[in-house]
């Protein structure tokens, strides 16, 4: 008789900003096994954490395969992306990456829930780069906007983004749907539109909302930065923290009280300039200009300055532990002087 297979949580782009907090708090967890991810070799202090590392890529349905041949994948937090800012040097591999590899988890999602009879929770992580202002005037005009307000992306990302929420809402809902077998696809997807993040462990890149974090790696490095947007620019954002215990909250939330698939978030929303005040008062002497690239100001302009995130409120209880504040004070500057001691 073969073995029973293991019941486990599957974490894509396990070695990214994301994947590194989110695996540390499923670790706790002793209900599944955490495999692991993602197109490079996992980080050794992730490593004892997990039931299994793999090295591959999303796109490569055989690597898939192997994935399920020993595990029963009951939720799948699919962090996998090719982010906005490196989006838009290779748009063609983007798509390929973001939609055609989200596609690929949402069908083994299908053969799972199939395989269990469970329905199987996809945990997608979404971004403010699905809206799109037409320009600055707009943006300021608009204040807070709600998750079916602009939705005109003008980043391949966004693009990718959004649709890409629309496929899991049609393989929660519609799947096969005039299939003379049609069922149940068994696909729970559930998908936060994150703000900037902003993380004390691991270092940004190719986001185009990293310039806060950036400014603050390279103060505490002694280096100089050069901040790509304007002083004025403001945009929402959140600590790593935060965005974890939104995507654990997610994920535990009774299905019957949610009453969207897709759910805006947000903590502060400062200016680059705030930023930048916050990092000289916590390592004076930082040198820090402002030398705006015109392409990318353009990306964070087209984006709002708020959300309205009302409806993971009331639905799951979403509340954020840090403020501006309380980011700077207990989470960067001590964790960060630390790295770089």
């Amino acid at each position: 008789m073969p073995l029973p297979r293991r019941k486990a949580v599957l974490v894509t782009g396990a070695n990214g900003e994301m994947g590194h907090g989110l695996i540390q708090r499923l670790a706790q967890s002793a209900d599944a096994d955490v495999i692991a991810l993602d197109i490079r070799d996992i980080d050794p202090e992730l490593a004892d954490k997990c039931a299994a590392r793999i090295v591959g890529d999303i796109l490569d349905p055989r690597m898939l395969e192997r994935v399920v041949a020993e595990y029963e994948v009951h939720t799948i937090f699919h962090l996998a992306a090719l982010l906005s800012t490196r989006a838009e040097f290779t748009p063609e591999t983007a798509h390929e990456v973001n939609v055609q590899g989200t596609l690929n988890l949402l069908k083994l999602a299908v053969e799972q829930s199939r395989w269990h009879g469970r329905r199987v929770k996809f945990l997608f992580p979404s971004s403010i780069a699905v809206y799109g202002m037409p320009d600055l005037e707009t943006k300021r005009g608009a204040g807070a906007v709600k998750e079916t307000e602009w939705n005109l992306p003008s980043t391949m990302y966004g693009c990718n983004k959004l649709y890409c929420e629309q496929l899991g809402r049609y393989y929660a809902r519609h799947y096969r749907q005039l299939a003379v077998d049609s069922t149940d696809a068994g696909v729970d997807f559930r998908s936060i539109r994150f703000p900037g993040l902003i993380s004390a462990f691991t270092v940004p890149h190719g986001g185009t909302s990293d310039y806060a974090p950036e400014m603050i790696h390279a103060a505490a490095q002694g280096l100089p930065y050069a901040c790509f947007v304007r002083p004025d620019t403001r945009i929402s954002f959140m600590a790593m923290p935060d965005a974890i215990d939104a995507l654990m909250a997610l994920m535990e939330a009774d299905a019957e009280r949610l009453t969207s698939h897709v759910y805006n978030i947000t903590a502060f929303n400062p200016s680059a300039q705030e930023f930048a005040e916050l990092t000289r008062s916590a390592f004076p002497g930082a040198q820090i200009t402002f030398e705006p690239d015109l392409r990318r100001q353009g990306i964070v302009d087209s984006w709002p300055e708020d959300v309205v995130d009302t409806r993971s409120r009331t639905d799951w209880g979403f509340a954020p532990k840090y403020d501006l504040r309380r980011t700077f004070e207990e989470y960067l500057v001590p964790n960060i002087r630390a790295r770089y001691a």
